[in-house]
């Protein structure tokens, strides 16, 4: 049986673990192995002002009311992506974008097409908590 001591002392070390793994991920270098451009750039943070992980994916991860742009620019042409972000459709609203943002978020779209796949179920988790092919 454990003493109230014994619990106190093995929540104290967990609480530790976590941060010391929580400051080790903080502090660990990160890099891209293909850097987004400046527009990319601009195209996530309309991607993030505009909340659109809240209906679509990227990676296999966000909403569900919207289909997976993670690889879009592979299946779809740019035309046809800048007539949804034009006009919307029932279900996706028109978000009165800038010809720029559109630029933007096509980029930013491009981007994440070179640099990923859709459905990450079969990659390979790391220590780190990201994935890898």
């Amino acid at each position: 049986m454990r003493t109230f001591r014994s619990r106190i002392l093995g929540l104290i070390a967990l609480v530790i673990l976590f941060l010391s793994y929580s400051i080790y991920l903080y502090l660990a270098p990160h890099h891209e192995e293909i850097p987004a451009n400046t527009l990319a750039q601009e195209g996530k943070l309309i991607w993030q002002k505009k909340n659109c992980v809240s209906c679509h994916q990227l990676y296999g991860l966000g909403g569900h009311l919207g289909p997976d742009l993670t690889n879009v620019l592979s299946k779809r042409t740019e035309a046809h992506l800048r007539a949804f972000l034009t006009s919307g459709t029932k279900v996706m609203p028109n978000f009165n974008l800038t010809e720029h943002e559109k630029d933007a978020l096509l980029e930013f779209l491009k981007y994440s097409n070179s640099t990923g796949e859709s459905n990450p179920t079969t990659f390979k988790i790391n220590l780190d908590g990201t994935i890898e092919k």
